[in-house]
Order: structure tokens, then C-alpha cells, then sequence
């Protein structure tokens, strides 16, 4: 049973590399022996350690170039995740899981969920072989991304090179884009808006509408009113008198011939 084992790892190199072998209960002890004791004349050194105490083992990460599983009979598919996460960890970056007479129904979904890279499954006489590794990196490795390119400085943004000069080009000369004129610092005194400061009076030439409120008030214009006028003649006497389609509705009494203002949702009939 070993020789078959090694035959199956020719290919795989093993000189100068550090293996773990993975064992179960049940396996036959002198075929085991005897390949460890194969495995030490052809790797660099070889540790043994059962299915079930692997994670006690407390090998630190980043140990073994190869892991063999599953080498020996009893063979076993039901490995869990975390035993199968455990065995990546320990694993150098780039360095292989070889998972004898394994059974292809979900374990490479499983092994590249889990983390591993590459996963393959290859038939080597009358065993099926499956090979998977470990990435590149480290968990928690970080990488500086090297597509960001160096900003350019703000203050170049703004610079025209002599390269982007034309000389046939005329440019606008900054110092006369203002007059004399633009520069005089303008008199508070005509910066102030008429009605605003002091005793309300209109300017010279008001604009805003107080000079007209002014003469109103003052009396020396009057406002011409027109009475209210409807087709029974009594909207001013109140909602009692009025009709059901007068635009007073809701407002109190006036008298005859006083301003009215009616808004424009009171002009629209209700239809």
C-alpha cells in the first residue's frame, strides 16, 4: 500500500520539503511505518499526527510544503470544514494539499469556498487523486495598488506651460478688466434703501412704491373705490343678506362703497 502511495507522489518533488502526514484511527501501523520511514529518505523531514489532534498540535501556520490525507486506509470524505480550513492554514504559501482516494461529489466546491486555490482531481491507477493550494498570500496580507497614479499638484492645474502658449493668441491683460470708476469705494449714504432708516420718506426718484403709499397716507392722493355692487344690492349688510353664490360669502359687513380685495380662489365660482 505505500509503494502505491509513493508512486502517486513521484510527481510532487518531495526533496527538501517539510510533509505532514495525516492519519486516522484504524490505520494499519506497520503500513504506516513503513511509510514514514519511505518519506524520510526522500523529503526533508516528515511529522505525523492523528485526523483528530491536528488542531492540538499547535504547528505554527505556514509550516508544511505538502499535507497527505487520506493516504492509508480507513479512507474518510466526511472531514469538516474547519479541520479541512485548519490543514490551509498550516500550509506555506504556493504549497499543495494532496488528498488521496478522495470521492469528487462536493469537496472541490467545499476546498474553494474554504480558501484553496486550483483544485484538480487527477486518477492514478485505481485511487482518484485531488491536489489543492494554498494562494499566495497570507491571510491579512495587504498590498499597496499600484494603478493609482500621483496627483498632480493644484497649483500647476492653473499654469500655462509655454508649450500650450500661442503666440498668435492676444490675451485679455487682467489690469484692465476694471475701470477707475469700479474702484471708488461707494457713499454709505447711497447704499441706503428709502423707508428703511429713520423717518419713512421717499426717494427722489422712488421706484419701490413708497412714494405712492406716502401720498395716500398723506392724503393728496386719492384712491378711487368703486362700490360694491352685486345683483341684490345688500353684500355689504352681511352673510345674512347675501346671496348663495356671492363672492362676500364668509367675510364680515363693510361699509358702502369701502375697498374690497377679493382673492383670486373668491373670484372663481364653484362649479
Amino acid at each position: 500500500m505505500s509503494d502505491e502511495v509513493l508512486s502517486n507522489l513521484e510527481k510532487f518533488h518531495l526533496e527538501n520539503k517539510t510533509v505532514l502526514l495525516v492519519w486516522r484511527l484504524g490505520t494499519n501501523t506497520e503500513d504506516l511505518q513503513k511509510l514514514v520511514e519511505e518519506l524520510k529518505r526522500k523529503t526533508k523531514d516528515v511529522f505525523l499526527e492523528n485526523n483528530e489532534r491536528v488542531a492540538l498540535a499547535n504547528f505554527p501556520n505556514s509550516s508544511f510544503d505538502i499535507i497527505l490525507l487520506n493516504a492509508l486506509p480507513p479512507f474518510e470524505d466526511d472531514h469538516s470544514d474547519a479541520f479541512l480550513e485548519n490543514l490551509l492554514k498550516l500550509l506555506k504559501p504556493q504549497a499543495q494539499l494532496i488528498y488521496l482516494n478522495a470521492s469528487p461529489d462536493n469537496l472541490r466546491v467545499r476546498l474553494l469556498l474554504l480558501g484553496y486555490v486550483n483544485v484538480a482531481f487527477t486518477t492514478e491507477g485505481k485511487s482518484t487523486l485531488l491536489v489543492a493550494s494554498k494562494p499566495n498570500f497570507e491571510v491579512g496580507a495587504a498590498s499597496k495598488l499600484s494603478f493609482i497614479q500621483p496627483v498632480q499638484p493644484v497649483e500647476n492645474v492653473w499654469s500655462l506651460t509655454d508649450n500650450l502658449v500661442d503666440d498668435e493668441i492676444e490675451l485679455v491683460d487682467e489690469e484692465t478688466l476694471l475701470e477707475e470708476t469700479d474702484l471708488i469705494k461707494p457713499d454709505a449714504a447711497s447704499l441706503k434703501v428709502c423707508g428703511t432708516t429713520g423717518k419713512r420718506k421717499a426717494c427722489k426718484d422712488c421706484s419701490c412704491g413708497l412714494a405712492e403709499e406716502l401720498e395716500v397716507e398723506t392724503g393728496k392722493k386719492v384712491v378711487q373705490t368703486k362700490s360694491a355692487t352685486s345683483a341684490c344690492g345688500s353684500c355689504y349688510l352681511g352673510d345674512a343678506f347675501r346671496c348663495a353664490s356671492c363672492p362676500y360669502l364668509g367675510m364680515p359687513a363693510f361699509k358702502p362703497g369701502e375697498k374690497i380685495q377679493l382673492s383670486t380662489r373668491q373670484l372663481n365660482p364653484d362649479l
